[in-house]
């Protein structure tokens, strides 16, 4: 239809302008001032076709913008609920997981917590595009004062038609040969006809103008500024996660680091062991071989288990101490219960063999 419509313009200012010439041709037949379609007024019915087709097209990409938005909060929507189940998955593990207090425990819970921040920040960005975005733009292409201007246009092209009409029926008659009375009354009635939808188009013509310019550069300059918002809107959003990200990061490789550091590796341990010398006392150690003799040590400094593969220990108990690692710590047994424990926690009081702690002759 826009194409039709613009072919249709097209043809009719060829024509005025081709009625423009031959009026000035008549000579003493038309004044300039007789011309009902005038340069001011073709200018005038061009810069409208302009303005018109610009902010349709501004329109048209405004709803395309309010759609895809639209969709990104539907989506986000859809998202944050699959999220959401992540989080509370991984906190409750982390609090009430069967193996509460082991290495993936505190990990989940702080990966669960970080996560509900993060889910907090998409919902307010989401939010954010709803209200900042996608609400000012539907408010302005299907807003009144778009619309108000372009019934004026609208308006005014009619208003155009029909003055080049009356146009055409006073040149007809200017170029009649005379008729007598009847024919002078005729022409002078079409004429103040002519003036009159002159004045009334040139008075429409302008105030459709006005009202399409001014629509024009708000529309522009409102989209901008939306488009400006959503930059910022997702930019907040996207640095604020990055900062929640960091401290994830920093918190979990802290966590894991201080899990391997309380628990030796199997590897590690088992590469070789080193016994404590009990003449030596704790600051001297000797490697020996699997089958070395084992030390029986007694607990002087208490230590509590906090993660899987730690041994508890109270003031008081005897420890058969079956290897040292360099680390700091040792591994025994202790009450039927084996694991780890800092080697500082412990004193050698003898060295007593294997055979002899696997047959029961060490009461601890």
């Amino acid at each position: 239809m826009d194409r039709f419509r613009k072919s249709a313009n097209k043809l009719r200012d060829q024509v005025v302008k081709q009625q423009h010439a031959v009026l000035k041709q008549l000579g003493g037949h038309a004044s300039g001032s007789d011309i009902i379609i005038d340069e001011v007024e073709l200018l005038r019915h061009q810069q409208l076709e302009k303005a018109y087709a610009s902010t349709r097209a501004a329109k048209h990409f405004q709803r395309e913008v309010v759609r895809c938005v639209e969709g990104i909060i539907s989506n986000g929507n859809k998202q944050l609920e699959v999220a959401n189940k992540l989080a509370d998955e991984c906190k409750k593990y982390g609090t009430e997981g069967p193996e509460i207090g082991m290495v993936l425990s505190k990990p989940s819970l702080q990966y669960g917590t970080a996560k509900i921040q993060m889910d907090k920040e998409q919902d307010s960005m989401l939010l954010a595009l709803n209200t900042e975005v996608a609400e000012p733009l539907r408010a302005m292409f299907n807003g009144s004062p778009l619309e108000d201007a372009r019934q004026l246009t609208q308006r005014y092209d009619r208003l155009r038609q029909e003055a080049e009409v009356q146009a055409g029926e006073v040149s007809k008659r200017r170029t009649k040969e005379s008729g007598g009375v009847d024919s002078v009354v005729k022409l002078q009635v079409a004429e103040t006809k002519m003036q009159e939808l002159a004045s009334s188009m040139a008075v429409l013509g302008k105030e459709a103008t006005s009202a399409m310019l001014a629509v024009e550069a708000q529309q522009q300059r409102l989209t901008v500024q939306r488009i400006i918002a959503l930059v910022h809107t997702e930019q907040a959003y996207h640095k604020r996660v990055a900062e929640i990200l960091d401290q994830l990061q920093d918190q979990l490789v802290s966590e894991l680091q201080h899990s391997e550091a309380r628990v030796p590796s199997s590897g590690a341990a088992a590469e070789a062991p080193i016994f404590v010398d009990a003449n030596m006392g704790n600051s001297a150690y000797s490697k020996h071989s699997q089958s070395s003799n084992y030390i029986l040590a007694e607990v002087f400094n208490p230590f509590e288990a906090e993660s899987h593969g730690e041994l508890s220990l109270s003031v008081g108990d005897h420890v058969v101490v079956r290897q040292v690692v360099p680390s700091g710590w040792s591994e025994g047994e202790c009450k039927g219960q084996a694991g780890w424990f800092p080697s500082s926690c412990v004193e050698a009081r003898q060295r007593v063999s294997g055979v002899a702690v696997y047959e029961g002759y060490i009461a601890l």
